[in-house]
């Protein structure tokens, strides 16, 4: 299959309600950990609905210019209904198809992209752009997944063969499940100094209140991948649905834990 930029989840009301979710348990550890965010102009790559975008700009300097840019012109659309008047700019630009618009070169300090490498097939490209759109001492921050990272325990009996499957739904296309660990790579690869790297902590476990919302979004994960799975010959739609019923089972379980990192870098110009 040709390598393509190939959003595995597809964009379905389901879909971005996910979403929703995933930022709402996300992002406060998240901004406070590839903060600060005080600095007068900010891009972000591959920003779909445009939820971190506005959380940014809620910690952002007091006209402070945020700029969020995606291929996707319906979901650039929802952003926009999402926003209030002034508080984001939302355009649209394909980031392996289009050169960079010539008033973004250098133009900002910080430049921002969080589960956007993972779904490209070439993301130094990617990552080269936002270097370009970043000024002398500017900040580049990703984030992303390493999917291997993953652990579930006690592990329900078919769930690492989902999970594997699911991985190699990525690489059918071309894209890579396990970019989280190259992200130091990618900065030094676009001639930026990296300057910081970690994670951040999006597990839970039995007894936390959040616990069955992070089993939500894992399950909507599998689910929604689920028909590639089974159109790809990676899986079977019957073991699809038994590890799927096994895991829910699991997350009644008194002692289940999810542990799972996002893995983040953040280089220097």
């Amino acid at each position: 299959m040709t390598p393509e930029n190939f959003y595995v989840h597809g964009h379905s009301p389901e879909e971005q309600r996910r979403l929703s979710l995933l930022n709402d348990l996300l992002n406060p550890d998240y901004l406070l950990q590839v903060g600060p965010w005080t600095v007068p102009g900010i891009i972000d790559f591959g920003c779909g609905l445009g939820h971190i975008a506005r959380q940014i700009k809620a910690q952002a300097l007091p006209g402070t210019r945020v700029l969020g840019i995606d291929r996707d012109e319906q979901q650039l659309a929802r952003a926009r209904a999402l926003t209030a008047p002034g508080e984001v700019e939302f355009l649209q630009h394909d980031v392996l198809k289009a050169p960079l618009d010539p008033a973004w070169q250098g133009a900002f300090d910080i430049a921002h992209a969080r589960f956007l490498l993972e779904h490209v097939p070439d993301p130094a490209r990617v990552v080269a752009k936002m270097a370009a759109s970043v000024r002398p001492g500017g900040r580049v921050i990703l984030a992303d997944d390493d999917h291997s990272s993953l652990s579930l325990y006690p592990v329900p009996p078919h769930f690492q063969q989902l999970w594997s499957a699911y991985e190699q739904t990525y690489e059918v296309h071309g894209n890579d499940p396990f970019i989280g660990r190259k992200l130091v790579s990618l900065l030094h690869g676009a001639g930026l100094q990296p300057a910081r790297n970690g994670f951040v902590f999006f597990g839970s476990c039995t007894g936390h209140p959040h616990f069955q919302d992070f089993v939500a979004n894992l399950h909507e994960v599998l689910d929604s991948a689920k028909h590639l799975l089974v159109n790809y010959d990676l899986l079977d739609a019957r073991t699809c649905d038994q590890a799927l019923d096994e895991f829910r089972s699991w997350s009644r379980r008194g002692d289940a834990a999810i542990w799972y990192p996002l893995f983040y870098a953040i280089g220097v110009k």
